[in-house]
């Protein structure tokens, strides 16, 4: 059964990605997950945040997925339309629940993040779940590591997604997200690290290019190189970013900011950096503006309350590069 959404637009998106949105569950700021009394609910899913960053920054983008015949499902389809994201090619089923995220937010110590997502919705997704309409005329596909690990029907999915990008001529850009509470490492190794020689583009952290290739990340980076990526962008350790290219490479450190909740700073930093691409824009000035993104996400709650337009994303950014006046007077 497919949800009846908007119209799909008439000249397809920009981008269009794919994997399993959830309900979230937020704690009340500080306080553990375990003692917590109060919630705000959310949506939460990699994919899904990076489609909701891409819309507020202009950009048509479009999500595919699953989601339960149920409040949860339909709040989630709500919210992303509310958003702007094209949801005319989402699914929802009927014998399976939406996924659920429970987490806490801290600052400066762990979070502790509970899923709920083992036979939900989104994890039933399967190859006949992507039409082809659902690709055509998009720019870009944009994927994670995280489809792939839910089930095997969701991988055949993630498979089906790349070959319609391929005839549709659209890039694949892939970021791994890794979870280690999906598999080990060597699930991930064997499930998500064939992906990474899929992709045109590859946005990864160090530690998932060295979890997902036994090699250090600029070794991991120069082979994908010699293959079919054309870009490949490690987020370091430190939270400074490169892009590495046949043609060079570009650093960008990343703008200090107080971190009020720290989860969703690579989705956004994904959205930052597909909007500069897709605008044409250098390698520089797409770091500068992921790492703008991620800047504000990482200053609100949830993963996608700091996400900005592309008027705040310029704002912000003329703020930190020149110092000028962040407030909208």
């Amino acid at each position: 059964m497919r949800e009846q959404g908007e119209a799909p637009l008439a000249s397809g998106p920009d981008v269009v990605t794919c994997g399993e949105a959830m309900l979230l569950l937020l704690a009340e700021p500080g306080v553990p997950l375990e003692r917590a009394v109060h919630f705000r609910r959310s949506v939460a899913g990699a994919e899904s945040n990076v489609a909701m960053g891409l819309a507020r920054l202009g950009h048509p983008a479009r999500w595919l997925g699953r989601v339960g015949a149920d409040p949860a499902g339909r709040a989630v389809l709500r919210e992303l339309r509310a958003e702007g994201v094209d949801v005319a090619h989402a699914g929802v089923d009927e014998q399976a629940p939406t996924g659920l995220l429970l987490r806490d937010s801290h600052p400066h110590r762990a979070i502790d993040v509970q899923y709920y997502r083992s036979g939900s919705a989104g994890s039933r997704l399967a190859p006949e779940h992507i039409p082809a309409e659902a690709v055509a005329g998009a720019r870009l596909v944009h994927i994670s590591g995280i489809t792939p690990m839910l089930s095997p029907t969701a991988a055949a999915a993630t498979d089906r997604l790349i070959e319609l990008a391929r005839a549709a001529g659209a890039e694949v850009s892939f970021d791994p997200n890794v979870r280690r509470k999906l598999g080990g490492a060597a699930q991930w190794a064997h499930t998500a690290g064939r992906l990474l020689r899929e992709a045109d583009l590859v946005l990864a952290g160090e530690d998932e290019l060295e979890l997902l290739t036994a090699r250090s990340a600029d070794e991991a980076a120069a082979e994908l190189l010699d293959g079919r990526a054309h870009t490949v962008v490690i987020k370091r350790a430190d939270r400074s970013a490169t892009a590495l290219t046949a043609g060079g490479r570009w650093d960008q450190p990343p703008y200090p900011v107080p971190v009020t909740d720290p989860v969703g700073a690579g989705d956004a930093f994904a959205a930052g950096y597909l909007s500069a691409r897709l605008r044409g824009l250098s390698e520089s000035r797409a770091l500068a503006e992921a790492a703008c993104v991620a800047a504000l996400v990482v200053q609100s709650a949830t993963d996608t309350d700091g996400l900005p337009s592309a008027d705040g994303r310029e704002r912000a950014l003329a703020a930190f590069e020149d110092g000028a006046d962040p407030v909208h007077r």
